[in-house]
């Protein structure tokens, strides 16, 4: 079967990671025929649109708008949802938004049986794995990342059960300078002592090429997307990308979003008045909950309309943030306290990280996320 008989999928989130995967993946794998995708939840920031049309011209093909519901001058996928649910916002422990606006309609996106491959950007410096669509044909593949392939694919193949049909596909496959050592590994059971990730991070060391080719070979035997073409491009693929190299595609071809730019404020710290730096660390809609409250502040000192509308839908004790509202932290003694607040552990991030790149200094809100928005 030819990789034409799979679809390639690629969804835009307006974030830098996304854009940056189209773009390499454009670069990279011209052959393989993507199809781009985007969710619309009517209150993303303007940079997010601009980035999409600029994405579009860079790409050269269109970029499917993938919408929840009606989209009307009147109303919005969110507005939608949010009276469906009584006016109830969503919070990082009920994400209705990132279900009914983001997953679901990449699911019914994805609603025929045809055999799809999804390419999601988390970076090779990132220690998490996204969403996995629980639909059999829809398969997940991480291009940025040392171990391209997904938990669920990783747990099956190096289950103690498989331990000699995979020695046997290392002994195929596995031609290396230190297969000795890789097939003692493999032979190794999973034990509470000697874990599933302590095992796939020493085979991805003694050999990332020999990892691939055995998983691909492995999959032959499954139900995967993977077991239906010959060839998969990506197998042979030992690039690690993390975020400077992400920021570095942007600015060699469609710019990174303005959000990303880091902006100055001005802060009294010990009768001293200090600069900082803030920015918004993530794409999505301008009200996110998964927001810091210096981005916050960031909002309302950038994009005040924004920050007016994000706190209108702060009523019948519903609000954004956990005891605190929006009108609450917008006065100034408070903006001067999340300021300095702000300051102060940037300072303490810049004297532990070893990293020169203000963008690894300041933008440490990248540790918590919605897996649709957040790539």
């Amino acid at each position: 079967m030819s990789n034409q008989t799979i679809k390639h999928v690629l969804g835009i989130s307006g974030g830098k990671d996304s854009a940056a995967l189209a773009i390499y993946m454009s670069r990279l794998y011209p052959e393989l025929d993507m199809e781009y995708y985007t969710c619309d939840t009517g209150h993303e920031l303007k940079e997010t649109y601009e980035l999409v049309d600029k994405l579009e011209l860079h790409l050269g093909k269109s970029i499917k708008k993938l919408v929840a519901a009606d989209n009307t001058p009147e109303d919005s996928p969110f507005n939608h949802f949010l009276g469906v649910y009584g006016g109830y916002l969503p919070s990082s422990t009920a994400r209705w938004c990132t279900k009914k606006l983001k997953l679901d309609p990449f699911e019914k996106y994805m609603a025929s049986d045809t055999p799809v491959i999804s390419y999601v950007g988390i970076r090779g410096d990132e220690d998490r794995e996204g969403y996995i669509s629980k639909k059999s044909n829809i398969q997940s593949i991480f291009p940025f990342r040392k171990n391209i392939w997904s938990e669920d694919v990783i747990r099956k193949a190096f289950a103690n059960p498989q331990i000699d049909f995979i020695v046997r596909l290392y002994q195929e496959y596995g031609k290396s300078k230190s297969l000795d050592r890789i097939l003692e590994i493999v032979r190794q059971p999973l034990s509470p002592q000697f874990g599933l990730a302590q095992k796939v991070d020493t085979l991805l060391e003694l050999g990332i090429k020999e990892f691939n080719r055995v998983v691909f070979a492995f999959l032959k035997t499954t139900d995967y997307p993977l077991s239906k073409v010959d060839f998969f491009p990506l197998v042979e693929n030992e690039d690690i990308l993390k975020r400077e190299d992400i920021f570095q595609i942007l600015r060699e071809t469609v710019g990174v979003p303005a959000y990303y730019e880091m902006k100055e404020y001005q802060v009294e710290i010990d009768g001293e008045i200090k600069t900082g730096y803030y920015s918004r660390s993530r794409s999505g809609c301008f009200f996110c909950f998964f927001q810091q409250k210096i981005e916050w502040v960031w909002l309302y000192e950038n994009h005040p309309d924004l920050y007016t509308k994000a706190a209108a839908y702060e009523k019948d004790g519903y609000a954004w943030m956990e005891k605190e509202t929006l009108a609450d932290l917008a006065q100034p003694d408070r903006i001067k306290s999340i300021k300095r607040e702000h300051y102060l552990r940037m300072q303490r991030n810049k004297n532990k990280t070893k990293s020169e790149f203000l963008t690894d200094i300041l933008n440490d809100a990248e540790g918590e996320g919605c897996a649709a928005c957040f790539i």
